[in-house]
This record gives structure tokens, sequence and C-alpha cells, in this order.
């Protein structure tokens, strides 16, 4: 089946979330109080809730998306693969990235594309558009859709062939399928310091659109065909 998809319908894409502060005193009392109801039992008794801070990102009610990259396939003789990321405020970047969504990628055919999307990237960005009072794209408004009308592809599900406990990572399914890796300069548990005390938004849109790059490399190797080779790839 996953052969018979076209690669030019799937739009590819992945995110870069951070902490909505840069330190817990920022949070007022409230907001201390929900963060640490929300995260007690991944802290166990090992943290309170200011040294679990640094992993506030992980969370829509806490994080925000500071970074999303995309890319998609074009068949112009040679096949391209077109890469484009959207930063600055996290209202504005969502705004642009919806906008891609209505005016390119909402037709029937068209898929979203993302490594462990299904359980973060697509609900984390239907969550702070909400938050943000922006109107959700039909490709991310999954209201009443059954879930073989769910537009979303997922390598990690698609990875795991039916057996639901299996976790794969990124930087392993890259590493065991012979793709180049995406964390050859900083991973994920890195863009928190990135962003605020190098605030470097480019490196971290550099390493977003790496990541991108590499799911659409693991689809290509899960439909055995040829990897993308950097002539491949233009960025926008």
């Amino acid at each position: 089946m996953i052969k018979k998809i076209g690669l030019e319908h799937i739009l590819f894409l992945d995110i870069e979330t951070v902490p909505q502060y840069s330190h817990f005193d920022d949070l007022d009392l409230i907001d201390q109080q929900l963060y640490a109801d929300k995260t007690k039992y991944q802290r166990k008794d090992e943290f309170d809730p200011e040294e679990f801070y640094d992993r506030a990102g992980i969370w829509a009610e806490f994080g925000k998306i500071v970074c999303i990259s995309v890319g998609y396939f074009v068949q112009r003789g040679q096949r391209e693969f077109r890469t484009k990321s959207f930063t600055g405020t996290e209202h504005q970047l969502l705004l642009d990235f919806a906008d891609m969504l209505n005016e390119h990628f909402s037709g029937r055919m068209h898929l979203l594309c993302a490594h462990n999307g299904k359980e973060f990237d697509f609900p984390y960005i239907a969550r702070r558009m909400v938050i943000h009072e922006i109107p959700l794209p039909e490709k991310l408004n999954l209201f009443g859709k059954k879930p073989w009308e769910v537009p979303h592809l997922d390598t990690m599900e698609l990875w795991k062939f039916g057996d639901y406990k299996h976790f794969t990572s990124l930087k392993l399914l890259t590493r065991i399928l012979g793709i180049p890796s995406p964390k050859d300069d900083i991973d994920g548990s890195q863009v928190r310091d990135v962003y605020y005390k190098e605030k470097d938004i480019q490196r971290i849109a550099t390493y977003c659109e790496k990541d991108t790059i590499a799911v659409a490399q693991i689809l290509l190797r899960l439909r055995d065909e040829p990897l993308l080779t950097d002539e491949n790839i233009i960025s926008k």
C-alpha cells in the first residue's frame, strides 16, 4: 500500500519545541503548581518541578514551537526534495504553516508525515494553534474523523509493523537503515539551550530540516526506493 501513495502528495515535517519560559521562576504560582501536577508521574521522587522544567517543552500546555520544518517532493525531470522552515514568534510561524497547508496541501490525497508524528508533532501543533486561536487546517482537524480518514503517516508506526509496544528513535532508525544521521550537530535535548542561551534559531532550523529530510529518507527505504542525494535537496 505504501508504494501506491504518490510522493508528491506527502508533506514531511518536524517541529522543535522549548519550554515557554527560560526559567521555572518565570511562571506564576498557579502555573508552577499546574506544572507540578502535570509532571508528577514523570518526575516521581527524583526531581522537584523546578529541576524538571528543562523538559517542559514536550508538553504543549507548558512548551512552545520555535521551528516547523517541512519538505516535499517535486518531480521535474530529476527528483527534487524541497525544504522550508518556519521560525519567528510562535503565533506567526503557526499562521504561516497553516496558510501553507490550506493553500497547497489541503487536497483529499494529501498526507502529513513525521516520525512519531501521531503522538507528538501533529497533536502538539494542533493544541498550540487552538491556544493561539488559529483555526485548525483540515489536515489537523481530526474531530469526527474515522481512523482510516486521518490524513497522517508516521514512520515510527510504519516501522512497528503492528508491534504496538515498540519504540524506535529517529537516530536509531536512520543508523540501522544506512541513512545519514540528522543528529550530527545537536539533538533534541540541546534545543532549549541553543534557543535561550545561544539564541541561535538558524542552528535549530538547520537541525529541524535535517530531521525532516531523514523522515523522507526513511519512507523511501520503506518503499525500497533510492535515497535522496545532496543534489536532490533544495532548501528555500
